[in-house]
């Protein structure tokens, strides 16, 4: 059977994430001594003990999803649920450099640091600005494009059938969710509680800074299919990889996209690699005959 992973963006984090993989598996307890050692810090206390308010901090959280994405295929393939490589490996956001190192475009404690600094810069580039994010429930896609064009924003998210969302400064997010709440089209337009406006033009920034600081990292070609959030499609070569994770920070995540091409390259069914549950979620509603199971702690895998 082809088997996909799927691999958690920002905002799935809790406090005590991974913890039981921790305290179960040698090999994961040693991927997250590898990890404080990279890092220079110890990244399993804020997993495991937070606060959950140093714990949400990008600069924090994209490494701890990092490190437990790759603890759960850890366990995977100490279970014999998965033998050498999955057949695909897709990722939203952040997860898509998750993605990459299960698929070994690097190795992990390169993916790692990249991740760290990636995460660094899109705090800063929070800082810098004020930034909002809203979610629109129902609608279709273009409508959402034309009001985020009418108000100078972006839309960061096609998430699902029926989900998106979209991105900016705050003063014209609230503007945009006024006028989405105005035409009655949508079911729900709800604001969402974000540090700033992810994949949006305000991350311009971060997106600068990451492209000068992988310029010099080498990266190898997928050994897996792995979709990029840019464009929905396969991605193989190694400096296009590196180029679609540099517009990644500032561009629409596509993920129905990259499900449905994997979906379309014969992946018959999936696990969502990470906490949350978010992931398994939205495969439902792309397509309810794939098989999706959500692993983020020791008793996901009885």
């Amino acid at each position: 059977m082809k088997i996909g992973l799927l691999f958690s963006g920002q905002g799935a984090q809790c406090v005590g994430m991974a913890k039981s993989l921790y305290d179960s598996c040698a090999s994961v307890r040693e991927l997250f001594e590898r990890a404080d050692s990279a890092l220079g810090y110890k990244i399993s206390e804020f997993c495991f003990c937070g606060p959950m308010s140093e714990l949400t901090k990008t600069s924090v959280c994209q490494p701890a999803l990092y490190l437990h994405g790759i603890a759960v295929v850890t366990v995977m393939r100490e279970r014999g649920m998965l033998e050498g490589l999955p057949s695909a490996a897709l990722g939203l956001s952040l997860g898509e450099l998750t993605a990459h190192a299960v698929a070994e475009t690097y190795d992990f404690e390169t993916g790692l640091k990249i991740v760290a600094e990636r995460g660094r810069l899109m705090q800063a580039a929070c800082d810098a600005s004020k930034g909002a994010m809203a979610s629109l429930i129902g609608g279709d896609r273009d409508k959402v494009f034309e009001i985020c064009a009418r108000n100078g924003i972006d839309v960061s998210n096609l998430n699902c059938p029926g989900q998106t969302v979209i991105s900016g400064e705050a003063e014209k997010v609230e503007r945009a969710v006024a006028e989405a709440k105005a035409l009655g089209i949508f079911k729900m337009v709800v604001p969402l509680k974000v540090a700033g406006a992810y994949h949006s033009r305000l991350m311009e920034p971060a997106r600068a800074a990451f492209e000068e600081y992988l310029g010099e990292i080498q990266f190898k070609a997928p050994q897996t299919a792995v979709f990029t959030n840019v464009t929905g499609k396969l991605v193989s070569d190694p400096a296009e990889v590196k180029s679609n994770l540099v517009k990644q920070v500032v561009s629409t995540v596509r993920w129905e996209d990259c499900v449905r091409s994997a979906i379309d390259a014969g992946v018959e069914s999936f696990y969502e690699c990470g906490p949350g549950g978010v992931l398994a979620g939205m495969m439902r509603r792309i397509d309810k005959t794939r098989p999706v199971k959500s692993l983020a702690e020791i008793a996901d895998f009885a």
